[in-house]
């Protein structure tokens, strides 16, 4: 009798010790982990993010960047942790949706990670190599169709890597998937004639343009970006079904202790209305969402619908 009353008030000793952990959350710097390489506009994104969320957390938020496995690797990582609050994620298409409709992960995200905020949300630009012989996307398919194109991306089963293969689907053409770490990699490539086009964030890419350093054809998106507003859409350009917005939420694994739930769902909240990021985000053409976490989930689920067929149509093999 006396082991059993020793070993409930060592329980209850410790679940004491844990609620007060989780009511004082948090009490050391936070981890936002980052599945893509630095350079690139998930690295961006949560950098800009890390500052509003250190505002409202009360402590430092650490960006660690995880590449690796199309975004698995650092999706993985933090799924693997403590479920205490001190490890974020920088939720992505390509781990969220794309590489799980192509290959077997070690995860759910429908019922392991759970939506917090969206904090980025741009259209995709494609840019060209000066001298290739294109100067409107109606051009660059028919250069497409009469010869050998190829095409960098941030990854394979990326957003951009799947805007390739959406506009070689809508166009009926051939273009050469060249993958790279991340968008930040192929952009040397690209100026030095490697690869001859690019699909990436317009936030990312746009100082090229407006540089003259490359060549913009168009803008992924309904309207044209305030920060290329001489470049025509995608629409304009005659392809409609090329229409793609890269987007990054916050995530944390499920079943965190409520108290850290709780005060992770309010400080994000607080931290994606936050003037002075939103002023960032504006200044770089980009935006972010004021969706509930449920509405968000539903977003998930959306462009699960929309763009897991697409992979699987375009053969993407993820090791």
């Amino acid at each position: 009798m006396k082991a059993s009353r020793w070993a409930l008030l060592w329980l209850a000793a410790m679940l004491g010790s844990a609620n007060a952990q989780a009511d004082s959350y948090p009490v050391r710097p936070v981890r936002f982990v980052v599945p893509f390489a630095a350079g690139g506009p998930t690295d961006a994104a949560a950098r800009l993010f890390a500052e509003p969320l250190r505002k409202q957390l009360g402590q430092s938020v650490v960006i660690e960047n995880r590449p690796g496995g199309g975004g698995t690797a650092g999706t993985e990582a933090v799924l693997n942790g403590p479920r205490d609050g001190y490890m974020l994620l920088l939720g992505a298409p390509g781990p969220l949706f794309v590489t799980p409709s192509v290959r077997a992960v070690r995860y759910d995200v429908q019922k392991d990670l759970v939506p917090l905020a969206e904090i980025w949300r741009s259209p995709q630009v494609l840019i060209v190599h000066p001298k290739l012989k294109a100067k409107t996307l109606g051009e660059l398919i028919a250069l497409a169709k009469s010869g050998k194109i190829n095409a960098g991306s941030a990854g394979v089963g990326t957003l951009p890597h799947l805007s390739i293969e959406l506009l070689k689907r809508e166009a009926g053409v051939n273009i050469v998937h060249v993958p790279y770490r991340g968008t930040g990699a192929a952009v040397p490539d690209l100026l030095g004639g490697s690869i001859d086009m690019l699909f990436g964030d317009v936030a990312v890419l746009a100082s090229l343009v407006t540089g003259g350093k490359v060549n913009a054809l168009a803008v992924t998106a309904a309207q044209r970006s305030p920060l290329l507003p001489n470049v025509m859409t995608t629409a304009e350009a005659g392809v409609p079904a090329l229409a793609v917005e890269n987007w990054y939420a916050m995530m944390v694994p499920a079943n965190l202790p409520p108290a850290v739930m709780s005060k992770l769902r309010t400080a994000a909240r607080d931290a994606v209305m936050d003037a002075d990021f939103r002023a960032a985000l504006a200044k770089q053409g980009a935006g972010s969402g004021d969706a509930t976490p449920e509405r968000l989930a539903q977003w998930v689920a959306t462009e699960t619908a929309k763009w897991a067929p697409v992979a699987r149509a375009a053969g993407i093999k993820l090791d």
